[in-house]
């Protein structure tokens, strides 16, 4: 697939995967281990980004645990239509933009944010597109948590392949994620597994 192909994919989605997918599953772990880091290391008024928010169940997740200043990005039209169905208060209280995380991050300010995350999001970044990277080291002014497949699940990450597909239909790119953002800038805290996934806390040095 190439890149256009891959975007064109998720903002299309529906069915398995989609907003309303996940918004029926709800906050799950991740959002409590992201919950957790955000609440030792970061503050309640702290700028704080989802790259791929989708229908905000993780936002949500932090809304009600006191987080004021909440901002998503997702290439998903119907995301924020799912959001405002099933979270409200979030979609009244947060800031929410449509588009390609490569076409949205390089319109924030610098320093726009200190706090971003994503979740299993940048593991279906095209090789191609691999510089978007760089504009998470230019919005962060503190902190960075990855939560993405590192081949915890079965059939995904195994082996020395740089891709695999999920369900034979979407592809799942494989990469050093400490490697990654420690060449742009940042220390790794923590590394937690999860069942299904790697949860990665980077800081700004």
């Amino acid at each position: 697939m190439d890149p256009d192909d891959v975007r064109q994919d998720w903002a299309e989605r529906s069915g398995r995967f989609s907003p309303i997918y996940y918004a029926k599953i709800g906050p799950n772990e991740v959002s409590e281990t992201i919950g957790r880091v955000l609440g030792h290391y970061a503050t309640d008024d702290a700028n704080v980004l989802e790259v791929g928010c989708g229908c905000g169940r993780h936002l949500e997740h932090l809304r009600r645990q006191g987080f004021e200043n909440l901002a998503g990005v997702d290439i998903n039209e119907d995301a924020f239509e799912v959001l405002a169905d099933h979270y409200p208060h979030l979609a009244a209280a947060g800031t929410f933009h449509t588009g390609a995380l490569e076409d949205r991050l390089p319109r924030f300010d610098d320093g726009a944010f200190d706090v971003i995350y994503t979740v299993e999001t940048l593991q279906h970044v095209h090789p191609d597109d691999a510089w978007v990277f760089d504009e998470f080291q230019r919005l962060t002014t503190d902190l960075l948590v990855t939560a993405e497949n590192e081949g915890n699940g079965p059939d995904r990450g195994r082996g020395e392949t740089d891709v695999s597909y999920v369900d034979d239909e979407f592809p799942l790119y494989h990469r050093d994620w400490k490697r990654v953002f420690s060449d742009r800038g940042f220390a790794q805290l923590i590394r937690e597994p999860t069942e299904r996934d790697t949860i990665r806390l980077f800081r700004v040095v």
